[in-house]
């Protein structure tokens, strides 16, 4: 566990000092969060959605973002042109495949963006990402639903690393991480994120961030845990307060994290 700790605090001093620009094309829910997160990283976000620039954006960037949470036809060919242009200059490329299973659309532009556009870390619940490895999935629109929490996270996970060569991030109560050699769990968290909008989708935000200075496995284990442990943080002085400050206080913890204290507070299982 202390070379992946380490990994991480090498990926907190990087980011802090290199600001890498982040191409989100992300969801209108929650863009607002997915930037103000970026930025208390310490990455320089951009989210530029619109056909006529993706790929010019994206071809600038160090890291492309692509989140499938309020999907519509106008920023379909906006994904696949960033994507595309993305893995021409060997730029990461960042899914979160929000609510996969749970429409045509959802399905069908999951499908088209995983044939046309190679990914360097897919991050879902395991609804999402068992949809993704080809199993049954009971996704409760974007939601994780009842009966495949009891699913065999890990499994599912190097099946979808393996089958796209890429990383696969599975996040829950206990978070799932696997490249299909290495593979780690993470404990950190409350159960309160799941109560504010925009946790998962911040997730993904801080795995753009990293994915852009360092490798993938590294970058979606820094970006989980580091999402764990500042939703820890947030609760631990805004707990009784309300989730509308718990929720700013996750934010406030991203910006002041560091390796210290990332290494302080992760709790990591390599498997």
């Amino acid at each position: 566990m202390a070379d992946i700790i380490n990994e991480c605090k090498a990926a907190w001093r990087a980011i802090r000092v290199k600001c890498p620009l982040v191409h989100n094309i992300t969801n209108y829910v929650t863009v607002n969060d997915v930037a103000n997160i970026e930025l208390a990283m310490g990455a320089s976000p951009i989210m530029a959605d619109d056909e006529a620039e993706a790929a010019d954006i994206a071809s600038m960037a160090g890291a492309v973002v692509i989140n499938i949470g309020t999907l519509n036809s106008r920023t379909i060919e906006s994904m696949i042109k960033a994507g595309k242009t993305a893995n021409v200059k060997n730029i990461p490329v960042v899914l979160d495949p929000v609510g996969a299973g749970a429409s045509a659309l959802r399905n069908e532009t999951t499908e088209r963006l995983l044939k046309e556009v190679k990914m360097s870390v897919i991050r879902g619940n395991v609804s999402e990402m068992s949809y993704i490895a080809g199993t049954s999935a009971n996704t409760k629109g974007v939601d994780v639903s009842s009966e495949d929490m009891r699913r065999d996270k890990l499994s599912i996970a190097k099946t979808v690393a393996k089958k796209y060569g890429c990383t696969a991030a599975i996040t829950g109560e206990v978070d799932v991480i696997s490249d299909g050699s290495r593979a780690c769990e993470i404990h950190n968290g409350v159960s309160e994120l799941s109560r504010v909008t925009g946790t998962g989708c911040m997730t993904t935000g801080l795995l753009g961030g990293f994915a852009a200075v360092c490798e993938p496995f590294t970058a979606a284990v820094c970006a989980v845990s580091s999402m764990g442990i500042a939703g820890e943080l947030s609760f631990e002085k805004h707990g009784k307060t309300g989730t509308g400050s718990f929720h700013t206080g996750i934010i406030d913890e991203i910006s002041r994290m560091d390796g210290e204290i990332f290494s302080e507070r992760a709790k990591i299982n390599e498997l």
